[in-house]
């Protein structure tokens, strides 16, 4: 059950306005006779977060709500139209929350700033779900990669509330300067899918999401506070200028976040005004382009810096730093050890005997630390050679070895991409030159009828309609 929270009569000389009136541009249309125009017009879902917008903000801008670093807010899930989403196996939507850049200048390096984060506050999140307060959640998911975003699925006929905690605070991304500090606003934005066809949740429903500012523990309360005083100072000319401080946020309807992959086709492209945000992973124009023969040539060592060490950090070494051993945990699995390891060097963890592992780590995790501390290698299922096609050498073609292990061609289509340092994303079709000289889609079943060690040339092809690539095996 649901309950709406009061505040004291003495809380505030003017009480908020109730959430009646922050929802009433939302209820517009049901006063009137329902029609099938009006009804397209009401949007399917209502989000709301329980905690107060600012007063200090001017009647055509956007509302601005105050969060405190890790304390858990309710967002209230309304199905404002009270449609029952009927599908083959489930009554279920799935929500999507994520903590987005608010603006432009950082949206277009979000992956950057959010990897510093990650370096930063290792085995930290930015976002995630109180469990034992929300009601209504069949399931939860946080993905270890995107510390940003968490999904869940939901019954829309039923009363549902999530309670999210948000780890980062708006500071932690604003350049030091002399003085005082101005923090960077975030997003908070719900993207709604149901069920296809097939059972999976890629239709989208609907997407909403508010502007607000982290503070660490009770900043928020302050800074809401502090807007109230300055505006109790003014004028009342001058408070007709800004709007009312409402007890609770509504999320407004926006364009769907741009990268989310279960977008179907028929949803409106996103306004670059709302979201810039590039994908999990981006290579710059002009890092990875063919020449006039259709040669791929791979991007410079600064251009690839964070994707080479983030990727190509396979053993540890004693040389390797503080900061290059956290890395090498994250790389491996080992982020819930990296706050226990945060001073040590490659030479000190290599040091270290496998009973020393087992005490701090468990015997699970420590005896899988020091097999990897040690670099045992597994012997992969198939090992492929392949070639670039470069410039011979006068020792004859060079070839680089590709290991599978689930002998797919998702798994084929990493290891190309891994070569060339360019994203997965980026190649669309992978091809095997028959005899005859066809080009044959590549499938699961035939990587899984390749033969050990066999050799292929890997002839790169740019896409006409696109920036990606499509690669052939010769």
């Amino acid at each position: 059950m649901l309950f709406w929270h009061s505040q004291p009569e003495n809380y505030h000389q003017h009480s908020p306005p109730s959430l009646r009136d922050a929802l009433a541009p939302f209820f517009k249309h049901e006063d009137t006779q329902p029609s099938a125009g009006n009804d397209a017009k009401i949007p399917p879902f209502q989000y709301i977060l329980c905690a107060a917008t600012s007063p200090a903000v001017k009647t055509h801008e956007e509302t601005l709500t105050y969060l405190n670093q890790g304390q858990s807010y309710e967002i209230r899930m309304l199905n404002r139209k009270l449609v029952e989403y009927t599908d083959i196996s489930s009554k279920c939507v799935k929500s999507i929350v994520r903590v987005l850049f608010h603006d432009r200048r950082l949206q277009y390096t979000e992956h950057e700033q959010l990897e510093g984060w990650r370096w930063s506050r290792p085995g930290d999140r930015l976002l995630d779900i109180d469990i034992p307060l929300s009601v209504g959640m069949l399931e939860s998911r946080a993905h270890p990669q995107q510390l940003n975003t968490i999904e869940f699925l939901w019954d829309p006929m039923k009363n549902s509330s999530v309670f999210i905690q948000v780890h980062c605070i708006s500071t932690e991304f604003t350049p030091r300067k002399h003085g005082g500090e101005k923090g960077v606003p975030f997003r908070i934005q719900i993207d709604t899918f149901t069920q296809n066809d097939d059972g999976e949740y890629l239709d989208h429903l609907h997407s909403s999401s508010c502007q607000v500012k982290v503070f660490k523990p009770k900043g928020a309360d302050r800074k809401l506070k502090t807007d109230r005083e300055k505006i109790e100072k003014r004028t009342l000319q001058d408070r007709e200028k800004y709007q009312p401080s409402y007890e609770s946020t509504v999320l407004t309807e926006c364009s769907p976040w741009p990268d989310v992959p279960s977008v179907s086709s028929t949803t409106s492209t996103p306004s670059p005004a709302n979201h810039t945000s590039p994908p999990p992973y981006t290579i710059t124009e002009g890092n990875c382009s063919p020449n006039q023969q259709g040669e791929l040539f791979l991007p410079s060592c600064s251009d690839s810096m964070v994707f080479t060490m983030a990727c190509f950090l396979q053993h540890l070494l004693p040389s390797c730093s503080p900061q290059d051993t956290q890395l090498w945990l994250h790389r491996h699995r080992f982020s819930p050890f990296c706050r226990l390891f945060s001073r040590f060097s490659g030479a000190d963890l290599l040091k270290m005997s496998k009973e020393d592992f087992i005490q701090i780590c468990g015997p699970a995790d420590g005896i899988r630390l020091y097999n990897a501390t040690k670099g045992r290698c597994i012997q992969p299922r198939l090992t492929v050679y392949v070639s670039q096609q470069q410039p011979k050498p006068a020792g004859g073609d060079v070839y680089h070895a590709i290991y599978l292990e689930d002998l797919t061609t998702q798994e084929l289509t990493e290891k190309i991409a891994n070569l060339y340092r360019i994203s997965p994303k980026q190649i669309s079709q992978v091809y095997r030159q028959s005899r005859a000289g066809v080009h044959v889609v590549v499938s699961d079943e035939m990587v899984q009828n390749f033969t050990e060690e066999m050799c292929f040339v890997i002839s790169p092809l740019k896409d006409k309609n696109s920036d990606g690539f499509s690669f052939v095996l010769i």
